[in-house]
């Protein structure tokens, strides 16, 4: 199977974009067998073991009417399959968001793409169009191995897994594409049964729990097509590069493979990565207009450190807060929250790292579902917590890096909806205000909490 590149040489480049000046044809070759003494792994042709998905004959792009906007791209303009544009059609989207907009004629073309782009701007539907576009157009016709997926994503925390996975599994509903996520913290046997039972054509991996597979030779990345590295920096942030320089050796060579990597920033140390791991990528830069969105109202509340938790319980209990997500720096600053606001009257769950994986999915079900009213979050567990109806989000302490200052005031105000940020500052940590309206571009108002809050 080859994958086509075509010369982009008479298209211009939008905004943001640097375009590739040598076209690249990347030839993908069938793989060797394997007899290096790895486990045996059964050959199963390329439909076996998948779950059919139905497809509605029935339904038409007749059916999906949206009409042409200057200035906006919609999906019909990308030639999608029809199972795919079934899907959007399903979700509502109409028209693509600026990243995607400007990434998807690039990268539905094959190019390698890196994207500076913050949650939340659509980026995660970009690069999944592009690897089930990808999939759908060039089926494999001939015997596949199990546990040999052609799609790998990799993301470093277990709810930006899960919300990937989740995405993926949406806009594949009417494709017999089949998705699996594999995650620290859970039954591994279970994954590994579930990688075995069917082909598997996308996984979504968090770098510790993959590379648990690669080294017991219960799974295969040497027929990956599509590479995808999301948020990059937060994986240096914390640590994984070492694992993730693993993971992109098990893969087919870079001239073999396509590569998107996405990352809120573009660092010394991405910009590295990104030169070894891509050849000649589409460079797109988002710089919004504002970093915070205008449906999210931010507020500073200035206090002594002793009447946090007093005002925090005050403003959670008001009736303003439908629902809402805290968010402290440390493990156990979050636990010190959720057990003294559980002795309250304010109903909350806790996402950290120690909390077990099967309880933290369950919480977040709970609060999807409204069981909840509140999150009490570490900025690694909140990472991929994309729930829409999120009144507030209040920062027990500012966050010692701003890029997370606004990744937590996104939680709010989604889906053309508004929200409330609100921070509780104090002599400890007011300093930070400085890099935080650095990276905003605006200035924040402080002001001291109403007398209400304070008890």
């Amino acid at each position: 199977m080859f994958r086509k590149w075509f010369d982009k040489k008479d298209t211009a480049s939008p905004t943001g974009v640097n375009q590739p000046s040598v076209e690249k044809r990347r030839d993908v070759d069938a793989a060797d067998t394997d007899t290096s003494g790895a486990k045996t792994r059964s050959p199963k042709p390329s439909g076996a073991g998948r779950d059919k998905k139905t497809v509605k004959p029935q339904w038409s792009l007749e059916q999906f009417q949206v009409p042409e906007k200057d200035g906006l791209s919609r999906f019909h303009d990308l030639d999608l399959p029809l199972s795919i544009m079934h899907a959007i059609a399903d979700l509502g989207f109409e028209y693509c968001s600026p990243i995607q907009q400007t990434a998807l004629p690039y990268t539905l073309d094959g190019y390698d793409a890196i994207g500076k782009a913050q949650t939340g701007t659509g980026k995660t539907a970009a690069f999944l169009l592009t690897a089930l576009n990808d999939l759908l157009n060039n089926p494999i016709q001939d015997e596949r191995y199990m546990a040999e997926p052609r799609v790998l994503v990799i993301a470093p925390t277990r709810e930006l897994v899960m919300q990937i996975a989740k995405d993926a599994e949406d806009l594949s509903k009417h494709t017999d594409i089949n998705v699996e996520m594999l995650i620290g913290g859970v039954d591994y046997a279970g994954q590994l049964k579930r990688i075995q039972s069917r082909i598997v054509d996308i996984v979504v991996a968090t770098p510790g729990r993959l590379i648990d597979f690669m080294t017991r030779n219960d799974l295969k990345l040497d027929q990956i097509d599509i590479l995808v590295i999301d948020e990059a920096d937060r994986m240096l942030d914390m640590g994984f590069i070492p694992q993730v320089r693993r993971i992109v050796r098990a893969c087919p060579a870079k001239q073999n493979r396509q590569t998107l990597l996405f990352s809120a920033t573009f660092t010394d140390d991405v910009m590295r990565l990104t030169e070894q791991w891509t050849i000649d990528p589409v460079k797109i830069e988002m710089e919004p207009d504002r970093v915070a969105a205008d449906t999210v109202t931010q507020k500073v509340y200035m206090m002594a450190a002793e009447e946090k938790f007093s005002v925090l319980k005050n403003i959670l209990l008001s009736d303003e807060v439908t629902s809402a997500i805290v968010f402290a720096n440390r493990r156990d600053q979050t636990r010190w929250l959720y057990e003294r606001l559980g002795k309250t009257a304010v109903t909350c769950g806790m996402l950290s790292g120690e909390v077990a994986q099967q309880k933290r999915t369950s919480t977040l079900k709970r609060f999807k579902e409204g069981k909840i009213k509140v999150l009490v979050a570490t900025d690694v567990a909140g990472r991929g917590i994309h729930v829409n109806g999120i009144s507030h989000v209040i920062n027990y302490n500012l966050p010692e890096d701003p890029e997370d200052y606004v990744h937590r005031i996104g939680r709010t105000g989604r889906a053309g909806e508004t929200g409330t940020s609100i921070s509780l500052a104090c002599e400890d940590d007011a300093f930070m205000l400085l890099d935080i309206e650095a990276t905003l571009g605006q200035k924040l108002d402080c002001e001291q909490p109403p007398s209400s809050y304070i008890d």
